[in-house]
């Protein structure tokens, strides 16, 4: 089947071929050279924070990130089950355990209401994820973990640019954490990047990163470290990615307008939320099933295949998955269940055209009114 319309494909121009030619031609390819630390400065400026570390993937920000806040055997992280299952396997690999919480029907991400009543003894950190680019409703996550002495940590891996009350996401926990994969608002092929206020976290971050090299005296570790650094190649895709930053949001919101306005009045469909005190940047643009759709979720991911229409379902909740059996037995999220059995991504890429959303929008409603 030829792919006329791809679910996320990255625009990549001549300033990405330059910057890419530049460091080939320095030499300098792996993780030393200008433009990693160009591309950190310059994205946790982006952020509204003082320190970014640029890493291998959104995976390794997040345990990186989980890392340096000292979280480790026997603690206990606060996450939606609602995820994609990197958020609970960053917290395991440490030793700790995700403990999971519901997700609210309003804007898909976790039920700030759930929250407190997960805390425990071995609680450390809450980890909020701003599921599908629409941020979580942090004001309440803030004072939970302020009175509670939690760090909050932030999986912003698929909400580059999207903003709580005025304020970018990243910027507004301990610690955030953004993936750079090919699918994302900007992208380094694959990468990340941990941003923070926290001096001290920056630095372990930076020391972890590293294998945990010690500047003093070279080959001398007084920690367990990771090879987690991104290189100078990738920073380069990423800096010209980012000098286009403001460009591609706008590209992804005023594709969500054109979507709403051509789906709003199909019946059956559940278009993606925008609280009043959100920017929602669509990384995906994300709906939701009602039976009176006619078909179901899966039955129309095959329907627009056949007119060349890349789709992806939601996440299955971190509950659910095998790599977990046993860990949440008697739990239920049915909220979370509920997601993810009738949520649909529809193309959302910075190189989608108006019409292109058109023809998908086109492709779901003759479904409607063939019913």
């Amino acid at each position: 089947m030829e792919i006329k319309v791809p679910i996320a494909a990255p625009f990549l121009g001549q300033k990405e071929i330059e910057y890419v030619v530049d460091v080939v031609r320095s030499g300098w390819i792996s993780s030393v050279g200008k433009y990693v630390s160009e591309f950190e400065n310059r994205f946790s400026v982006f952020c509204s924070t003082k320190y970014g570390i640029g890493t291998s993937s959104g995976t390794t920000a997040l345990h990186l990130a989980v890392a340096s806040l000292g979280i480790g055997p026997g603690d206990e992280v606060i996450i939606p089950d609602f995820t994609m299952i990197a958020s609970a396997n960053s917290i395991r690999y440490t030793g700790a355990k995700p403990i999971l919480v519901d997700s609210e029907l309003d804007t898909w991400n976790m039920n700030v209401r759930k929250v407190e009543a997960k805390i425990s003894s071995k609680t450390k950190a809450i980890m909020v994820v701003h599921t599908y680019g629409h941020p979580t409703e942090m004001g309440p996550i803030l004072e939970i973990a302020q009175r509670h002495g939690l760090y909050v940590i932030e999986d912003a891996a698929e909400a580059h640019g999207a903003e709580y009350k005025g304020k970018r996401v990243g910027s507004l926990g301990d610690v955030g954490c953004f993936s750079f994969y090919a699918n994302k608002i900007i992208t380094t092929g694959e990468g990340g990047m941990v941003v923070t206020n926290s001096e001290e976290t920056a630095t372990m971050c930076r020391l972890l990163r590293d294998q945990a090299y010690e500047k003093k005296r070279r080959f001398w570790h007084r920690y367990i470290g990771f090879n987690y650094r991104l290189t100078n190649l990738q920073a380069a895709i990423g800096l010209a990615q980012l000098e286009r930053i403001s460009e591609f949001v706008e590209i992804r919101r005023r594709n969500a307008r054109l979507y709403n306005s051509l789906l709003h009045n199909v019946a059956g469909l559940v278009l993606p939320p925008e609280a009043n005190w959100a920017k929602n940047v669509y990384w995906m643009y994300s709906i939701l099933l009602e039976e009176k759709y006619g078909i179901g979720r899966d039955a129309l991911m095959e329907k627009l295949l056949s007119d060349g229409i890349d789709t992806r379902p939601f996440f299955l909740p971190i509950h659910l998955q095998p790599a977990y059996s046993g860990s949440y037995e008697g739990e239920e999220y049915p909220v979370a269940k509920t997601l993810s059995e009738v949520g649909l991504n529809l193309p959302s890429g910075n190189t989608l055209s108006e019409e292109q959303v058109a023809y998908v929008c086109e492709a779901i409603q003759a479904l409607a009114r063939a019913r």
